[in-house]
């Protein structure tokens, strides 16, 4: 296929990263105006409020971003209290992470807006709709763990 007849707007990978930052940017507003958070920093407190302990390598790969920009973000809520840090007692070279009680009553608060702004977002599609994009999903996820 020559670049002329590759066409950009109806390429999936494009598509669903511009869906994916146009929907994290509409929330993000949000939170980073009542909580003073960026995205990256809302993933990390999401995972985070729903898997604690993790270490930085398994949060970096939980959300999919570039570790660099995890690190980054960590250093940020550790520093403003939000995370807690300590010391795996299995392996004491391994640093744990899991939320503060500040963090969490930031996760618990920001929690519910995000499915508020998920459940406006699934409001044009039918129940049957919402199940096939789902499966769609689970499918596109599993193919790509295939390749």
């Amino acid at each position: 296929m020559s670049s002329a007849q590759f066409d950009l707007d109806s390429f999936l990978p494009y598509r669903l990263s511009v869906l994916s930052n146009r929907i994290s940017q509409s929330i993000a507003q949000l939170y980073a105006e009542r909580f003073g958070i960026s995205i990256t920093e809302w993933r990390v407190i999401a995972v985070l409020g729903r898997y604690s302990g993790l270490s930085a390598n398994q949060l970096a790969e939980r959300t999919a971003m570039d570790k660099v920009a995890v690190s980054r973000a960590l250093a940020r809520l550790v520093e403003r209290g939000l995370i807690a840090r300590s010391t795996d007692d299995d392996d004491r070279r391994r640093s744990v992470l899991a939320l503060s009680a500040s963090g969490k009553r930031i996760y618990t608060q920001i929690a519910p807006l995000a499915l508020q702004m998920e459940h406006k977002l699934l409001a044009g599609l039918s129940q049957d709709e919402r199940v096939m994009l789902d499966t769609l999903l689970e499918k596109l996820s599993e193919s790509l763990q295939r390749l």
